[in-house]
């Protein structure tokens, strides 16, 4: 491998970073150079707890100067729209980049193809979004809360549920800090009637079990059809919300199509056990833009993000030096569902899956570990 090669990494997530951080451990002195709109990183995890105050949004946006600074990283502020020759050329809207070896990890999008999407709030689409959440919940004394989350109908484990129970959870929580619990009613909508089993059955169990003890409703069974001012529109009648917060499935990059890539059902990138994209040469993917091989339950999560950038950065690095992909990512889901002032800790493997049940002790480990991770990041250290 030659120390004059050029590795480009799409975005700036999780994902992203770990490949930066794995390419410079083992390659000190190739050139890597970082795409994305802004030098800037979103610890995602943590927005739950912006709509109940617990975290600032502003302190969730981490400027990566430092970080591509102590790792030698290049950075061009630009958006992908496709590749060519290829992907030895990046097309991005600020010109074209070329490559020795291509990482794509921008993460994925959601799907708003439900009509009247504009009158649900979609937390997770970022700092805004989650910050619009808040000011209108403040501003409540009294109504009615909708939640639920969606998939990709072509790729059903195309979704992210976990963050919309911590929401639903810890709003519930706060309201009855506040002493105004019961001014609001809270409904959970969602097509399954067991919602969440890529946790587990134990962990579906425990948390419908947690809903009907806080008082939640269940609308179960039902898919919803669209969105109203008033309502969520549901196959099994109108459920009315003053405020909907839904998580909606998701899909590939806007720009997957005309990358020339060959994508999955969902519209992901699809990548082999390697993390490798069939086809084209030295093109990899990792964290939420690709399809993977591996068991139904495989997260679309921080952590497997990190776990599929180490394995498509050492494959890289390999296939440049001439050698023949190895490293496979394990399939691991591990979270904290957070309840604002307690965590129940989820844990699933190929040969296991466990869950311990809700301890302020886990509340303190995911805060913990943020600030651990963003002390880490603002002094651009490697972990």
């Amino acid at each position: 491998m030659s120390a004059d090669s050029h590795i480009v990494i799409l975005g700036a997530g999780f994902a992203a970073l770990k490949a930066i951080r794995e390419i410079r451990r083992r390659a000190p002195n190739i050139r890597i150079t970082l795409v994305a709109p802004a030098p800037e990183f979103v610890y995602l995890p943590s927005l739950i707890w912006v709509p109940t105050g617990l975290r600032d949004p502003d302190a969730l946006r981490i400027p990566l100067d430092d970080f591509l600074r102590r790792h030698r990283v290049d950075f061009r502020a630009a958006r992908a729209t496709g590749l060519a020759d290829g992907g030895r050329c990046v097309q991005t809207d600020r010109g074209d980049i070329l490559n020795d070896g291509l990482i794509i990890a921008t993460g994925g999008r959601f799907i708003r193809s439900l009509p009247g999407i504009e009158h649900a709030h979609i937390p997770c689409a970022g700092t805004e979004a989650v910050q619009a959440v808040r000011e209108r919940l403040v501003a409540m004394e009294q109504g009615r809360l909708a939640f639920g989350f969606g998939t990709n109908p072509r790729e059903p484990a195309a979704m992210r549920g976990g963050p919309l129970f911590e929401l639903l959870f810890g709003i519930d929580t706060w309201l009855r800090r506040r002493g105004c619990r019961e001014r609001f009613d809270l409904s959970f909508f969602h097509a399954s009637e067991r919602p969440g089993q890529r946790l587990g059955e134990r962990a579906v169990t425990a948390l419908l079990a947690e809903m009907r003890a806080r008082s939640i409703r269940l609308a179960l069974g039902h898919p919803p059809r669209g969105f109203t001012p008033k309502a969520v529109d549901t196959a099994g009648g109108p459920i009315p919300a003053d405020m909907i917060l839904f998580m909606p499935g998701m899909t590939g990059p806007d720009w997957a199509e005309a990358s020339g890539l060959p994508l999955s059902p969902g519209g992901f990138f699809q990548a082999d056990a390697h993390c490798r994209i069939q086809g084209p040469e030295r093109v990899y993917v990792a964290g939420d833009a690709g399809s993977y091989p591996g068991p139904d339950w495989l997260p679309k999560q921080a952590h497997m993000a990190e776990l599929q950038a180490t394995a498509a950065a050492r494959n890289l690095l390999a296939e440049l030096a001439g050698s023949a992909p190895r490293a496979r990512p394990r399939p691991e889901l591990l979270c904290v569902i957070d309840a604002l002032d307690n965590g129940t800790l989820v844990y699933r493997s190929a040969r296991q899956s466990w869950l311990l049940p809700g301890s302020r002790l886990f509340h303190w480990a995911k805060k913990r570990f943020e600030s651990h991770y963003l002390d880490n990041l603002r002094k651009g250290a490697a972990r």
